[in-house]
């Protein structure tokens, strides 16, 4: 990160725009309010492209079609004018790595700041999704998280079965009651738990006191990023990403 920030400040000219990439519209009110709340000075736009998700469920496994198309999705979002890009999908996370091959833009997986939290806070570490084309990659990049850090992190992973199909079907109470019997079940087995899926803090958050007596960690919540690490992102590389998408729903 570079001494001098006050000047670097005045060479970026503002708004300064952040292009969020998402597989599914329920998360774009979510973001909106986010980045409205944290980023006021920032102008947003939302891309999305349902078929990501749909057909990375369908493969069983994130596919080099779909990687292709989040390069060109990126692309886009650059020769839109944005500074930065947000990938808000785990499932679609390891594409970022082929993409940041490729652009000069900072590009951020809406999961890593939430994984190198994880491995600070607990050696056991939980991770809970409905999907199993989340699950997984959440897992791998916990696992390099910890690697990296030298960190010996166990991981503990949780599917949580017929949650997804309940909330496709409408059925939220089903899928709400689902997801919150397994965190409560993780809690007792692990130091931290991370919620693989943007859908599944509000369960968290809704959970009775003490049900879950461990930090949950969701990735969504941008609360620890400031408009001036977005500036400071375009000229630095944004090489340091720790705490940039994070919050704890329990106290630890």
């Amino acid at each position: 990160m570079p001494h001098d920030m006050l000047n670097i400040r005045k060479k970026i000219q503002v708004p300064y725009k952040l292009a969020l990439i998402h597989t599914g519209s329920i998360v774009v009110p979510l973001f909106n309010d986010i980045c409205h709340d944290v980023l006021p000075s920032v102008s947003i736009f939302h891309m999305l492209d349902e078929s990501l998700i749909k057909n990375t469920i369908a493969a069983g496994k994130l596919e080099k079609a779909t990687v292709r198309r989040l390069v060109n999705l990126v692309g886009a979002a650059a020769d839109g004018g944005a500074g930065a890009v947000l990938v808000t999908c785990s499932s679609i996370g390891p594409a970022v790595e082929v993409a940041r091959q490729l652009f000069d833009v900072p590009i951020f997986r809406i999961d890593e700041g939430m994984a190198e939290e994880a491995v600070r806070l607990g050696r056991r570490i939980g991770v809970i999704a409905t999907l199993r084309s989340t699950l997984e990659p959440t897992v791998n990049l916990l696992l390099d998280t910890a690697s990296k850090t030298g960190a010996g992190s166990e991981v503990e992973s949780c599917l949580c079965e017929g949650a997804f199909d309940a909330v496709v079907a409408g059925n939220t109470a089903l899928h709400d009651q689902l997801v919150s019997d397994a965190l409560c079940r993780l809690a007792s087995k692990v130091d931290v738990i991370v919620l693989a899926q943007a859908s599944m803090a509000r369960v968290a958050q809704q959970l009775p006191p003490g049900a879950a007596a461990v930090p949950i960690l969701s990735s969504p919540r941008l609360a620890r990023l400031a408009p001036s690490w977005l500036r400071d992102a375009a000229v630095s590389g944004a090489s340091d990403r720790c705490a940039v998408y994070k919050t704890t729903l329990r106290p630890s």
